[in-house]
């Protein structure tokens, strides 16, 4: 327990001192968010508060989980897998967030660039799970355990992708992704602690540790944002994770927030596209709920407390 204590208070001490400095130097360069046209009006008001936040407490992460292992000799190329999809993830949000400040618009890389760095990344950690002799098995409903490499690979292409983007979908309230990612990650954290997977315990404890202390300057009202280097990293590393504890649809619960915004884009666009109606008033439906009157506040916790419910739910049942 002692050592499990020893990545979260290196990640949240380096991210704590180093995240006000950070927040400072972008001020003092006027470097700031640019809020999308298309959002809700009152987030006009947030326009210039600074991003890019994820870059510290994904090198906190980083760093504290390298020299912990290390440390305790037990480096091996999981951890370099675990390290690569979320540096990997966060780079690409980096010069998303990189191009975004540059030209002063809110968007940044064309979305089939952002999809291929993507794809890349993933292609990686496939590579180097093979190469590890990873157990390229996938347990599909009402059909049980299938060995079919090809299968796999598309699956863990499909679950990279897709959950990188869905925490990036969630990033739209103050405090909000960060404590989902909290959740989720706390809740791996446990399970792989039970598991005495300790590499796995070291990352997801030094996430965790950079995301509390980035969470005293997240919180409304936000301080800085963690832009889409935080997001998109924080994705990428709870599906690598999923995939390594050998759980992978543990995530549809674990990480049901994530999920449900991500399913009210989908049903959004298909019912305007083929209707010419929308569902929600506007998505991610975390703005369905501010457009029907509820507080930022109230939206957070609502969408934290349904986060810890579909973990709690998770590990009583399959923990």
């Amino acid at each position: 327990m002692q050592f499990s204590l020893i990545p979260f208070i290196s990640s949240f001490a380096l991210t704590v001192i180093f995240l006000p400095l950070f927040i400072g130097f972008m001020r003092m360069k006027h470097e700031g968010q640019v809020i999308r046209d298309e959002g809700p009006k009152w987030h006009e008001k947030k326009s210039g508060t600074p991003t890019m936040g994820g870059v510290v407490f994904m090198l906190a992460s980083v760093i504290s989980t390298l020299w912990v292992l290390i440390w305790q000799k037990n480096l091996n190329k999981t951890t370099w897998i675990l390290i690569i999809a979320f540096l990997g993830y966060g780079i690409i949000g980096f010069l998303d967030d990189g191009i975004k400040l540059y030209f002063k618009r809110n968007l940044g890389l064309k979305a089939w660039q952002k999809l291929l760095g993507q794809i890349i990344i993933a292609a990686l950690i496939i590579a180097l799970a093979f190469s590890d002799h990873f157990a390229f098995e996938l347990y599909i409903p009402f059909a049980g355990m299938v060995r079919n490499s090809f299968l796999f690979s598309l699956f863990v292409l499909f679950w990279l992708v897709g959950f990188s983007n869905a925490v990036n979908l969630s990033d739209g309230l103050d405090g909000l992704a960060t404590g989902l990612s909290i959740i989720a990650y706390a809740t791996y954290a446990w399970i792989a602690y039970q598991e005495k997977n300790w590499v796995i315990v070291a990352f997801t404890l030094s996430v965790i540790g950079g995301l509390v202390g980035f969470f005293i300057f997240n919180h409304k009202p936000a301080k800085i944002f963690m832009g889409d280097a935080g997001s998109l990293a924080l994705g990428g590393g709870l599906a690598t994770v999923s995939i390594f504890l050998h759980r992978p649809w543990s995530l549809l619960l674990i990480g049901i927030v994530f999920v449900l915004e991500t399913l009210s884009v989908i049903l959004q666009v298909i019912s305007f596209q083929t209707t010419g109606k929308r569902i929600f008033k506007m998505t991610p439906i975390h703005h369905h709920f501010e457009m029907l009157g509820w507080s930022e506040w109230k939206v957070d916790i609502v969408f934290l407390i349904v986060g810890l419910i579909g973990s709690i739910i998770y590990l009583i049942i399959w923990g």
